[in-house]
């Protein structure tokens, strides 16, 4: 859809816009909100009218500075992980947040249930990023996290332009990194708990 030519949202648009904004917002909180700003000045997307504070160039101008500073500070081993922690009560709210005023006119109840889904996915999110940070951040290697966060800037920003373009698609991306992301989980756990037994198994003499 070229830019200008955009059209307001079904109710499936909506849910499906939900799924792929809240799971964003999970990995960069701060690039879904102004990316969803500046495709909503530039016409790309008719946001729903209680979205429209997201397209203020205070906010977009705020996020930009704290995606800038996110961008450094992601990018440090150990330091990533305490900034990830102490993010998981911005991320998740803001799912939730943008959940429920995407579908501000539905009715309360499906209004409710897509507020949930918003903050269940961005936490699923959140916890698999954090997840992978803590797997690959006692490596020698000083590379991995930088590739993990441009990997996650990126997937951050492109979900949430290819959900104004094509939702339902974008929804569908969302259930497949879901999917991964449970498999990268039981695979971290299970090598801490792996390393766990070894740590604390009794030496022989």
């Amino acid at each position: 859809m070229p830019l200008g030519d955009a059209l307001p949202l079904g109710g499936n648009e909506l849910v499906a816009l939900v799924v792929a904004t809240s799971f964003a917002a999970g990995l960069n909180v701060y690039a879904t909100v102004a990316t969803l700003g500046l495709l909503a000045r530039a016409d790309a997307v008719v946001l729903p009218p209680m979205l429209d504070p997201l397209t203020s160039w205070w906010v977009i101008g705020v996020c930009a500075v704290m995606f800038t500073l996110e961008f450094f500070a992601d990018k440090v081993p150990a330091f990533d992980l305490l900034w990830n922690a102490l993010h998981t009560f911005v991320r998740v709210p803001v799912g939730a947040l943008l959940a429920y005023g995407a579908t501000a006119e539905l009715s309360p109840g499906w209004q409710l249930a897509a507020t949930t889904l918003g903050a269940t996915l961005a936490f699923a999110a959140h916890s698999g990023k954090t997840a992978m940070r803590a797997a690959v951040t006692p490596s020698p290697e000083p590379l991995s996290n930088t590739f993990l966060s441009l990997a996650e800037d990126a997937v951050a920003i492109f979900l949430v332009w290819f959900a104004t373009e094509h939702p339902f698609i974008a929804a569908a991306i969302v259930v497949v990194f879901l999917v991964l992301l449970i498999l990268v989980a039981r695979m971290v756990f299970r090598a801490l708990r792996a390393l766990y037994r070894g740590a604390f198994r009794p030496r022989e003499a």
